[in-house]
């Protein structure tokens, strides 16, 4: 078989592959949207529920997921950053470091109830907190922790070791040769990794269920220790625990929640793109 033919039947398999995964993607979306698009209006997005959920809008629930999100950022960004520093930058390599990466990996497939029950635990019980933004945000923050070192520390590593080199032998520190060379080069993948971390937290249920999640408020949360709505949850009790809900209020509320995790997926996307092109390297 020539090479010219074999390249092209590999083409042609990872495009199958590719359609294989993608088409099934699309159609659920297209599927929400299609059902969902029709419950989408004004009132939806701005009034609380009414009538035992049966009725009204959802925008408790969306302030709620908006809450939390920026929550899970403040709680996860800091010392996410700062461990990935510390694993890129001044850990050497050695058996401590290499089981401290392999737990990271191994924290970022553990299943979000795992989380929850710990938030429970930890925050909800032992810190005292209750079930509130706070404990619901350090939970989802735990959540994100691993997606946000990994992903740091692989855009810190990225960046070429000849930055470090002359910076530290023009008289530069090491930590001014991190903060003004090494994290501005890191930074888009840093953000994007931190985005998509957001992500996934914004679409948590099980997490957020044992820690923040409340059924029906009438109010928006006005302390860190109150509890709020979520978009997650609000569509798990929705489709599950209501009888005689309309199928078109499950699919708006579905489509709301995937409209936010797919706007921060593209904002990590112009993000990723605009800082690359300032990039000097």
């Amino acid at each position: 078989m020539s090479r010219q033919r074999s390249n092209r039947l590999t083409i042609v398999a990872l495009g199958i592959v590719s359609l294989v995964v993608v088409v099934p993607i699309v159609a659920v979306l297209g599927y929400v949207i299609w059902h969902g698009i029709k419950a989408i209006s004004w009132e939806f997005l701005t009034q609380p529920p009414r009538n035992g959920l049966r009725e009204g809008g959802i925008m408790p629930a969306i302030v709620g997921t908006i809450i939390l999100t920026f929550g899970t950022a403040i709680a996860a960004f800091p010392l996410g950053i700062a461990a990935a520093i510390y694993l890129a930058e001044y850990a050497g390599d050695n058996r401590l470091t290499r089981w401290v990466r392999l737990a990271i990996v191994n924290l970022a497939g553990v299943p979000s109830i795992v989380y929850g029950l710990f938030g429970l635990g930890a925050f909800v019980l032992f810190a005292g907190f209750g079930t509130s933004i706070l404990a619901g945000s350090l939970t989802l923050g735990l959540l994100t922790l691993p997606v946000v070192i990994s992903t740091s520390e692989e855009a810190i590593l990225s960046v070429p070791q000849q930055f470090r080199t002359v910076s530290m032998s023009l008289g530069a520190s090491k930590w001014q040769t991190i903060r003004f060379q090494v994290l501005p080069h890191a930074m888009p993948g840093i953000i994007t990794g931190f985005i998509l971390g957001l992500g996934r937290a914004a679409g948590e249920t099980a997490t957020i269920l044992f820690t923040v999640a409340a059924v029906y408020l009438p109010q928006l949360p006005r302390s860190i220790f109150d509890q709020t709505m979520a978009l997650p949850y609000h569509l798990y009790v929705i489709a599950t625990q209501v009888p005689g809900m309309p199928l078109q209020l499950q699919y708006g509320t579905a489509l709301v929640l995937l409209l936010i995790v797919l706007s921060l997926t593209l904002l990590a996307s112009i993000v990723r793109s605009s800082m690359r092109r300032r990039r000097e390297w």
